[in-house]
């Protein structure tokens, strides 16, 4: 099927709301969301929260949280699959009062009996249709009853996928499934047919663990007589070792990643790149792809996760960002530390570092533990590393150095390089010899911003007297 010039894009991201969400579902719901935007189309959201012992108001709260994070918003309220259970039954009685339906009285005991003949016999195990053709009447009155569709008998029926190809199977292999449970209830199966219809959805993106659910899903959708979606079914994203992606890969959920301190654009932009492709583009622009998505750019071959290219995309992300914004990011997590609020004047400290911060980081986190140096109280608490390298001949160094720069009237970044390189060659020592020492002396730290950038940063009279809190 094809669209007409005329005919909107519509797709829909469908997730169950059992869980947060999953790497793999925010993939989808971003390609269904860019194909829809790229096309001028319409991109909803429709929560499948039929399982009501499973699906909860944490999960749906942390789905609709992740995809916000992401950046993707929805043309319409999202719709409650549970809410329309009415519909469902309506069309499972169409297709009944049509003939494309029956009821089976088939007992649990009788198809338990029928499976496990089927399992002696080496035949698959499906619905044989023995109320296929039989009628009502030979029930037992009142004995409760499933409505199954009637599908196919002979001959195959083949999905013409946008990603896969066309596929096919024998309609033999497609049993009478179970439309309405003997409860009333709908089935997903059923649910997920009637939704899509309703809503209007043109091209159904989605896993390729679904495509054996598409087969079913068209024997329904031709029963009714109704227009036929586009099928798109990308592949399962991997481990780097290629296995199913799973918990022992590291964080499932794009909140977990949020919490890592990676940031929703880089997130967008790896994801992005799992499974599609423009030419040899790695940093994309969510404007890019937007004007770039299409589906024939999704490859055939499951993807990999890669933590670690994810961080190194997001430091890149990080050294690009506008310093304010970096400053929104990371204050929250810098405040966690510090146990207060930033004032102004410490959020304008944080600007100021930012250029320097943003080199060194590969995520907000550490942007944001790169800064705390700068609030620290004195005297410093130095970290177990910091209070090694400080030792007799350290401090005394320490002393060297106060001593030439509490006369140095130019503080800025040339002035003070050119003092200390100076007191190293007198002191016949590399320059990362005096370094280390004023680190762990200016920082509490063996880790920081390059040394010259911490003593403007913390400006004269404040680096003074951390070094002056040491050397005694």
């Amino acid at each position: 099927m094809t669209l007409n010039e005329t005919e909107q894009v519509v797709t829909r991201f469908a997730p169950s709301p059992t869980g947060f969400l999953h790497i793999g579902g925010a993939r989808t719901a971003m390609f269904n969301w860019l194909f829809a935007r790229h096309h001028g189309g319409k991109a909803l959201l429709r929560i499948e929260d039929t399982d009501k012992s499973r699906s909860t108001q944490e999960a749906i709260d942390a789905i609709i949280e992740g995809l916000d994070w992401l950046g993707l918003d929805w043309d319409e309220e999202p719709v409650f699959q549970s809410k329309r259970a009415d519909r469902h039954a309506e069309v499972a009685h169409q297709l009944l009062a049509d003939g494309n339906a029956y009821k089976c009285f088939a007992t649990p005991e009788e198809l338990a009996a029928m499976r496990e003949q089927q399992k002696a016999d080496k035949k698959p195990m499906r619905y044989d249709g023995r109320w296929r053709d039989r009628d009502p009447s030979e029930a037992s009155e009142g004995a409760p009853y499933v409505i199954r569709l009637k599908t196919e008998l002979g001959g195959k029926m083949t999905v013409t996928d946008a990603v896969q190809g066309e596929v096919s199977v024998q309609n033999s292999e497609i049993d009478d499934f179970i439309l309405l449970r003997s409860d009333g209830s709908p089935t997903y199966m059923l649910a997920v047919v009637v939704d899509d219809h309703d809503m209007g959805v043109t091209h159904l993106i989605r896993g390729d663990d679904h495509l054996n659910n598409a087969f079913r899903q068209l024997a329904m959708i031709r029963a009714m007589g109704w227009k036929e979606p586009v099928y798109a079914h990308i592949p399962l994203i991997h481990g780097n070792d290629g296995a199913k992606l799973s918990k022992r890969h590291g964080a499932l959920g794009v909140d977990a990643y949020r919490d890592m301190g990676i940031m929703a654009d880089a997130m967008f932009n790896y994801l992005l790149r799992l499974g599609w492709g423009h030419g040899d583009d790695e940093i994309i622009s969510r404007k890019q792809a937007i004007q770039w998505f299409d589906l024939s750019g999704v490859g055939k071959s499951p993807s990999r996760f890669d933590a670690k290219k994810l961080q190194n995309l997001n430091g890149q992300y990080i050294r690009e960002a506008d310093d304010d914004a970096l400053v929104e990011l990371s204050a929250p997590w810098v405040e966690a530390e510090l146990g207060t609020k930033l004032s102004v004047s410490d959020r304008d400290l944080l600007a100021q570092a930012m250029p320097v911060l943003k080199s060194r980081a590969i995520n907000i986190i550490e942007l944001a533990s790169n800064s705390l140096f700068l609030y620290k109280n004195r005297p410093l608490d130095l970290d177990e590393k910091a209070q090694l390298l400080l030792d007799a001949d350290a401090r005394q160094l320490l002393a060297t150095i106060h001593s030439k720069l509490i006369d140095l009237d130019d503080w800025t970044l040339e002035a003070t390089e050119e003092r200390v390189k100076a007191i190293a060659e007198a002191a016949e020592l590399g320059l990362g010899k005096l370094a280390q020492p004023m680190r762990a002396a200016l920082t509490g730290s063996t880790s920081s911003p390059g040394i010259f950038d911490v003593l403007i940063l913390l400006g004269k009279e404040e680096s003074l007297n951390r070094l002056a809190d040491q050397i005694k």
